[in-house]
């Protein structure tokens, strides 16, 4: 056998070897580790981290070829779906994170890339149209008034009505940071027009109350959904929503709502996070390839095979 031969055979015996599984084990823990302490993110670490995913792919895949006789079916689609989750966590670092806040009713064309640490294009124009909050019931104080008279004051949360004189007042929603109390008014069953505490109201003229605003408990925000629209060139490609988990999709375009604020200035912004993951299909389809031979390991164990 020539000495490249016995190269050759020395680097498929290694290359599917326990040790290299273990080796790779502990080194891919010692970077993942300080990370999860620090919660750092690191471009060069993430490199590195890939090509250990790469060569634990290569590992399982020579080990699998090695051993592919005396292997069971369902022990062998297993390793084929952890090769692709591996395969795909690799082509996931081919794509990127950005990050960007845009203004309410504002449209950007750039992010701020982390591995490249510095904004970029994005290749499409990016417009924040609507910021939709929603509150679980907020506890307000609501006086009502005929003329300059105080009729009196009422107690309730947001989605509850009161009775006044006929009428059924129903306290829809609290707007912030204006503070007005948006309130519907009835007659019986029938809507006669609604009111609000800051003073605006669609009612019959002869409606005879005005509503105040006296108090309100803080809120507790229950969801944020944003109104997002890409357009290029003045044309309109594509128009969707986005929230926490639940990402706006456009492409191999993740928009995903991180966070709602304002500046000092009261003016209401949108931190948006654009992921480009381009190996987000081979990591699911490892994992369903995964749980396919699982089921078919646990259907021989219920036989009785091995």
């Amino acid at each position: 056998m020539s000495r490249l031969s016995k190269r050759v055979e020395w680097l498929y015996r290694f290359g599917a070897s326990k040790e290299l599984t273990l080796g790779l084990f502990v080194l891919l823990c010692l970077i993942l580790l300080p990370r999860a302490f620090t919660g750092a993110m690191d471009s060069y670490l993430g490199r590195v981290r890939s090509i250990i995913f790469g060569f634990m792919g290569l590992n399982l895949l020579l080990c699998t070829l090695q051993r592919i006789k005396i292997l069971s079916k369902p022990i062998i689609v297993m390793h084929l779906g952890a090769i692709l989750t591996l395969a795909g966590a690799v082509i996931s670092s081919l794509g990127y994170v950005a990050t960007v806040n845009v203004y309410e009713g504002t449209t950007v064309n750039t992010a701020y890339r982390w591995d490249m640490k510095r904004d970029m294009p994005l290749g499409v124009n990016l417009t924040v149209r609507k910021i939709n909050t929603e509150y679980y019931p907020v506890a307000v104080k609501v006086g009502v008034l005929r003329g300059k008279e105080k009729i009196g004051l009422f107690v309730l949360k947001t989605g509850e009505s009161f009775y006044l004189d006929g009428y059924t007042v129903k306290a829809d929603s609290l707007e912030l940071p204006s503070e007005d109390l948006r309130l519907s008014i009835f007659r019986g069953d029938h809507l006669i027009g609604s009111a609000s505490t800051s003073g605006g109201k669609s009612l019959p003229a002869d409606f005879p109350y005005d509503f105040r605003l006296v108090a309100y408990q803080t809120p507790s925000l229950k969801r944020v959904l944003l109104n997002l629209m890409l357009s290029r060139d003045s044309e309109v490609i594509a128009e969707g929503t986005s929230e926490v988990n639940r990402p706006m999709t456009w492409k191999r375009l993740h928009f995903c709502n991180t966070q709602i604020s304002r500046d000092p200035y009261g003016t209401p912004f949108a931190g948006i996070q654009i992921t480009d993951d381009p190996g987000r299909p081979y990591v699911f389809l490892g994992f369903t390839v995964i749980g396919i031979g699982s089921g078919l390991y646990f259907l021989r164990r219920l036989h009785g095979k091995k």
